[in-house]
């Protein structure tokens, strides 16, 4: 019995006593047609965002000043800023001190305004948009709002505090406040985890509520044992981004007080910022820059490893 013909237009792949696998010219120019079609995108990746990842971890082995050509220097940068450089201790003081206080409180706020969102009254649409505001407001406009509102001579709260013979506090100039007047700053956008948590409670399935009800369930064990497992993975979501945003605090502290006073505001990436573009270390600022993954990347893996105990996933396997 002859073997069949291959087909007229075929490529014919495989060893000698193999099955001979066939790749049609038509499926070969589709799939040269899509690498064609993405090659600006791969490009672009490779061009802006994977080369100049590449040069900043080669530059964070280098005394590099822009002015000058980068000269190697092995691992003194990351020494000099383990046991030699106060102010980087100082910076990721502030910033973990600004995470463990902000997190939290961002998680938890948003997750009730979420649920106070989600009932059905009057004015619902109008409620959610005033809440939403803040969010999509630039973060420049917001720096010199709050710096503003929270002046301590002509600031509003100050002014209000005054009214009821209270001496307000100092606000974004004192080392003990500054901390504090970021945290509410930025509680001021609980807004952008609402949204999500909002989507995560209306994905709720209304027959677990059903169920709950008729086994006598309350308001506080519905919940318990259906609204917060079941918005769990939303939960995570928030807490997750949330932190590593406030790893990446800037604007704020470079507008209203560049680092001040006394170095209480001067957060990670502003001290990196300073470092590369006030002094022109760039490569002391490349290893910065390589810390600040590894702390973020690690906190990332505990947190994943930490919520299969806590995050419920519908189909997932225990």
């Amino acid at each position: 019995m002859t073997a069949p013909s291959q087909a007229s237009g075929d490529i014919a792949l495989g060893a000698p006593g193999r099955p001979r696998r066939t790749i049609s010219r038509l499926r070969l120019r589709e799939a040269i047609d899509g690498y064609l079609c993405i090659s600006p995108w791969i490009l672009g990746f490779i061009i802006f965002i994977a080369g100049p990842i590449i040069a900043s971890f080669a530059l964070s082995f280098s005394r590099y000043t822009i002015l000058d050509p980068p000269r190697f220097i092995g691992l003194n940068n990351y020494s000099k800023m383990l046991s030699k450089d106060p102010l980087f201790w100082q910076s990721l003081k502030v910033t973990v001190i600004y995470t463990i206080a902000l997190v939290p409180l961002g998680t938890i706020g948003g997750y009730m305004l979420a649920l106070l969102l989600n009932q059905a009254v009057h004015g619902l649409g109008f409620f959610r948009t005033v809440y939403y505001l803040p969010v999509v407001t630039p973060a420049i406009a917001t720096s010199y709002l709050f710096a503003w509102i929270l002046n301590p001579e002509i600031g509003l709260v100050n002014n209000l505090l005054a009214s009821f013979n209270i001496q307000g506090p100092q606000w974004f100039a004192s080392r003990e406040w500054v901390i504090p007047s970021f945290i509410i700053m930025s509680l001021w956008g609980l807004g952008g985890n609402m949204i999500l948590y909002l989507a995560g409670l209306q994905g709720v399935p209304t027959v677990l509520y059903e169920a709950a009800m008729l086994d006598g369930a309350g308001a506080w064990a519905k919940f318990r044992h259906v609204t917060l497992p079941m918005t769990s993975p939303v939960i995570f979501f928030t807490f997750l981004t949330g932190m590593i945003g406030t790893f990446q605090v800037f604007t704020g502290a470079y507008v209203i007080t560049e680092g001040g006073p006394a170095d209480a505001s001067l957060f990670y990436i502003l001290y990196l910022y300073q470092n590369a573009w006030n002094y022109l270390k760039m490569g002391y600022a490349a290893g910065l820059a390589w810390v600040l993954f590894a702390i973020i990347f690690a906190l990332t893996l505990i947190s994943l490893r930490v919520s299969g105990r806590y995050v419920y996933y519908e189909g997932a396997v225990r």
